[in-house]
């Protein structure tokens, strides 16, 4: 079934423009055809190809890698290694960027038990406030290392829950 740029856009949660640009820059695994007035036609296929696309430039895939990759399938066999390399080495970015993510997600954590603890306490004056300096430096905002198993309370030492 021949689609229009616009049920492509619709479809696909990407803008016209955006369809317009990944076809500059050589994005589609298939050239985008026309009819003979000029107009773009898209099939299912530019469909499941953007869903992987988008994914892969969410994700922090260059242009060039994805240029590069579209590249190579496009050459057919012989040349998997090269794009398993290219896939693998995505992988391990995504993967980095899932610890990062996962590290922030500790710490707001721990801001928020800090937080949580003191409201129930009704102790919340006592959180640090910048605007209003203490005697001694704040500590720093960072997670406590990870542990096996997690812990219902808290496991700041109290004057980590005072600096926060």
């Amino acid at each position: 079934m021949d689609l229009s740029i616009g049920e492509v856009a619709q479809r696909s949660g990407l803008s016209v423009h955006a369809l317009r640009f990944y076809e500059r820059e050589g994005l589609f695994a298939n050239p985008v055809r026309r009819l003979s007035n000029g107009r773009r036609i898209y099939h299912e296929e530019d469909l499941e190809w953007l869903a992987i696309c988008t994914r892969l430039r969410s994700s922090g895939m260059s242009l060039a890698d994805i240029r590069q990759y579209i590249q190579l399938a496009r050459q057919g066999p012989g040349n998997e290694h090269e794009r398993l390399d290219l896939l693998r080495r995505h992988q391990d970015h995504v993967e980095a960027q899932v610890r990062e993510l996962q590290d922030t997600l500790d710490v707001m954590r721990a801001k928020v038990r800090i937080y949580e603890a003191h409201l129930a306490r009704g102790e919340a004056d006592s959180l640090w406030n910048p605007s209003h300096r203490a005697q001694s430096d704040p500590q720093p905002c960072t997670p406590s290392p990870p542990t096996p198993t997690p812990t219902p309370t808290s496991t700041l030492a109290p004057d980590a829950e005072e600096a926060s």
